[in-house]
């Protein structure tokens, strides 16, 4: 695995960090080495299964082996006498003692019965009926093998369209299996339609279901104490305060009854918001157990079946007008999300997709009628490029598809489609405002980067001789809208109560002078330790190794709003500039003590590093009329006495909270902006297909990227990086794949096959930058460009096969895939999509 980079490290102060090197005059934008390396590489991070408490209860749990069934009885006597087992929890017992969790959408979808453990039906393979807690795991484990479950097996549903007809419902109360639907039609599609030059139809899409596969699977540890009432919880959710909104009406108590802690995480992309379920368990585990913590860590095979996975999605009955130059002008399309069993954090992506509703092209006219169905399948959850991948790759099979019959080339029909730089800010059918991007600059870096003209030509070459190989060349273009507007939570539920979005930061002055700052995040690897003291560093005119930043997550801090975690690409915007502006309270406080304390004006002071450390200094003074850190946190915590009375409201202890200049959306209309920034990827990728084996092999791979303004070029390139591996995972091995009785055909990492060091190609790796005006740097949040591999590979994989019949109907393909479509284009039968072109002439 490797990356092909420009950066070059900063010169290494000296120690103090004032010296040695030359100090850059600002420390964003410099390729700093993360500082959480230090700790994880050596093996000294805090992970949940690190941490042990006394008197500390193991958790297992008896999971389905149906994907849909009555549970007729639940025999757990053997169990409860097990040695070393101190209590068991039916599901028949939640529902007791429990109420379901609330849904976000509205009828039918808030009639669905949501509980943390089945009691009278099991609806996907892997959900939980039973909970044993135990002095060790073993014990807990070997009592779990005393369970004996009757079942009484139903027919599954596990294809979203089967599931729109109600034949098989998951949910009688619900009385249907559709979650959601909805519309969204803006400007004149049928308009469009009759005076396009050319109508192309596409019968069936398909993305499929995977996953994220993170290191660390979930795992929590969860305690109802009993002495104060409280339930604590040492988690690794990565919204932390969205999960105990579901949590506190569920078991019953006020949410500040409720402590989450988080600490160092092996990843999540999303999927591990939905753990609450998991949480509850714990929890009232511990309660029945007199207040015991109670630890549960999920098994590869358990992450595999019953964790998350990526939505699923279907695209029928496609229709594309475009002009006589190959111009889109309109789409109409039927899109159907396959949800999983329980709706959990859905039905929220049948409306965040639509934040990049027309990708990054420049067509006004379109109908999108969109649908959500349960099924008996893993409920899904937020994975990376959530909602929004699927609609991006649709719109590129969509690009590409329309160029091949149009015989316009994938670079040239996306350079007359793109929206161009001149265009920015652009405000998109639906209403979302995209801040900056330039999509034609980054098309011509990426070709210059893969040896576009190379490739060309040996592609053209080959294609003159009878058995020559077959190469093909793929461009995808995606889209990382970041900092969400709940807002549109109320576009699928009027009554949902949520909307804007907010983030909060503390920044403080300790008694001995260390500044230290705390934020509402999550981090499970993207830096934000590092970024936080870049950026603090700046304010304050020193290095960032002076800079003690608070790791993990915790709910006592008080440094969290109702939308604090790591998710939807936000970072960089709301806690960076919650960050900053926690960071400028503190500062202007200090400056007005330090002009009391050096008898001067403030206008007068400078911060920086003199020889005893951090210091307020006059300008011009060479230090010789400072105050340093530790002289100002003493002046105000310690040493008070005379304290004026206009400084009384200085504490050195700040909270900024920041808000995102959000509006709800109009909800008739489907209308509003919906997010604040998009990042962009554009990838291109070279593909060669055995013509005996049809095996793929990836003989170039180039990416740019365009994330504004950066805060650290290193944590970027990693995050390029580890999207580009996530996104190749999915195109060519990684798939959930369900037989028709609902068992998980992929559920180990021998059917599964995630991507490792051995299956990347060399990454050719660029970068431009178009500053967004709605952060205070011009930073855009980025991370969520996995999709964009999809894209390119399908595009790729469509150049390599369009003279041979097939079409790339599915985001994944293997030698296999690959071999049956070659087989089916021979039969003149392409399978699962039907191309036709309409020429009409017009002038």
């Amino acid at each position: 695995m490797a990356i092909k980079s420009k950066t070059k490290p900063p010169a290494k102060p000296a120690a103090g960090g004032d010296g040695g090197g030359v100090q850059p005059k600002r420390w964003v934008g410099q390729p700093l080495q993360r500082r959480e390396e230090q700790r994880l590489v050596r093996g000294q991070g805090t992970f949940i299964d690190d941490i042990k408490l006394a008197g500390m209860l193991h958790l297992k749990l008896v999971r389905s082996s149906y994907a849909h069934a009555r549970i007729v009885n639940v025999d757990v006597s053997q169990a409860e006498a097990y040695p070393g087992v101190v209590c068991v929890l039916t599901g028949a017992e939640v529902v007791k003692i429990c109420p379901p969790f609330y849904q976000i959408g509205p009828a039918p979808g808030c009639q669905i019965v949501d509980h943390a453990m089945a009691a009278s039906k099991v609806r996907y393979q892997g959900e939980p009926v039973v909970a044993i807690a135990a002095e060790t795991r073993i014990a807990a484990e070997d009592a779990a093998e005393q369970v004996r479950v009757e079942y009484e097996p139903l027919e599954p549903v596990v294809d979203a369209e089967a599931a729109l007809a109600d034949k098989t419902l998951l949910h009688d109360a619900a009385g249907t299996n559709t979650v959601w639907h909805g519309v969204f039609e803006y400007g004149d599609a049928e308009k469009a339609f009759r005076q396009a030059a050319h109508v192309v139809n596409i019968d069936r899409l398909h993305c499929h279901r995977f996953s994220s596969t993170p290191l660390e699977g979930n795992a929590i540890i969860g305690q109802w104490e009993p002495k104060d009432g409280r339930i604590y919880f040492w988690c690794n959710n990565s919204f932390p305060t969205f999960g105990i909104q579901f949590l506190a009406p569920a078991l019953g108590v006020h949410i500040d009854r409720i402590r989450v802690q988080t600490h160092d995480i092996g990843g999540s992309f999303g999927i591990k918001i939905t753990n609450y379920p998991y949480m509850a368990i714990c929890a009232l585990a511990s309660r029945k157990a007199g207040g015991r913590p109670v630890k549960w860590t999920e098994t590869r095979s358990e992450h595999m079946l019953a964790s998350a996975h990526g939505n699923e999605r279907t695209f029928r009955d496609t229709r594309v007008a475009l002009d006589k130059n190959g111009v889109i002008t309109a789409i109409t399309s039927r899109h159907l999300d396959d949800c999983g069993a329980y709706p959990r954090y859905e039905p929220l992506g049948c409306v965040i997709w639509s934040q990049v509703f027309p990708g990054v092209y420049r067509f006004k006219n379109a109908r999108i009628d969109f649908t959500q169905v349960v099924t008996n399948k893993c409920p899904v959850g937020p994975n990376r490029g959530y909602s929004r991948m699927q609609h991006l790759w649709f719109l590129e099979r969509v690009m590409d598809i329309c160029g091949h019959k149009l015989g316009i080339p994938g670079d040239e029909i996306r350079l007359r489609n793109y929206i161009q730089p001149q265009e920015f800010p652009y405000t998109t059918p639906n209403g979302c405002i995209y801040d900056s991007g330039n999509y034609p600059a980054m098309l011509e870096m990426t070709k210059k980067l893969v040896g576009w003209e190379k490739w060309q030509s040996e592609q053209a070459t080959e294609r003159k001789t009878k058995d020559g190989r077959m190469i093909g060349i793929g461009i995808g273009t995606t889209l990382d809208s970041g900092t969400n507007n709940f807002g549109q939570s109320q576009i699928i539920n009027p009554n949902a109560p949520y909307s804007g979005q907010s983030q909060a930061a503390n920044a403080k002055l300790d008694i001995y002078g260390e500044l230290v700052v705390a934020v509402g995040s999550v981090p499970q690897g993207q830096g934000h330790e590092t970024s936080v003291s870049q950026v603090v560093a700046d304010v304050f005119n020193i290095h960032p190794d002076m800079v003690t930043v608070r790791v993990g997550f915790d709910t006592d801090r008080n440094v969290h709003t109702g939308h604090s975690g790591t998710y939807a690409s936000q970072f960089a915007v709301s806690g960076l500039s919650a960050v900053h502006g926690a960071a400028q309270k503190l500062k202007s406080e200090m400056s007005r003590l330090a002009a009391f304390a050096l008898k001067t004006r403030q206008s007068n002071l400078e911060f920086g590093v003199g020889k005893q450390g951090p210091e307020v200094r006059v300008r011009g003074s060479d230090g010789a009329k400072a105050i340093n850190f530790w002289g100002l946190a003493n002046l105000a915590n310690v040493n008070s006495a005379g304290f004026p009375d206009n400084l009384m409201d200085v504490t050195l202890n700040c909270r900024h909270l920041w808000r995102a200049p959000f509006k709800v959306p109009d909800i008739k209309r489907k209308y509003g902006s919906l997010t604040l920034t998009y990042a962009s990827q554009l990838h291109i990728a070279v593909v060669e297909i055995d013509r005996e084996t049809c095996q793929i092999k990836i003989l170039e791979y180039a990416v740019v990227d365009d994330c504004g303004k950066v805060i650290n070029p290193r944590i970027v390139e990693g995050q390029v990086h580890g999207a580009t591996a996530h996104g190749i995972g999915a195109a060519l091995m990684e798939s959930c794949v369900y037989d028709d009785s609902g068992n998980m055909m992929t559920g180990t990492f021998s059917d599964y096959t995630p991507i490792t060091s051995v299956n990347m190609p060399t990454l050719r790796q660029g970068h431009i930058e178009t500053p967004s005006p709605h952060s205070y740097n011009g930073a855009k949040g980025m991370g969520e460009g996995g999709g964009a591999p999809l894209h390119a590979l399908s595009a790729a994989l469509q150049d390599a096969l369009y003279s041979s019949g097939v079409i790339i109907s599915d985001s994944h393909n293997t030698a296999d895939s690959i071999f049956h479509a070659l087989r089916r284009a021979q039969k003149g039968d392409d399978g699962n999509v039907r191309v036709e072109e309409a020429s009409r002439s017009r002038t």
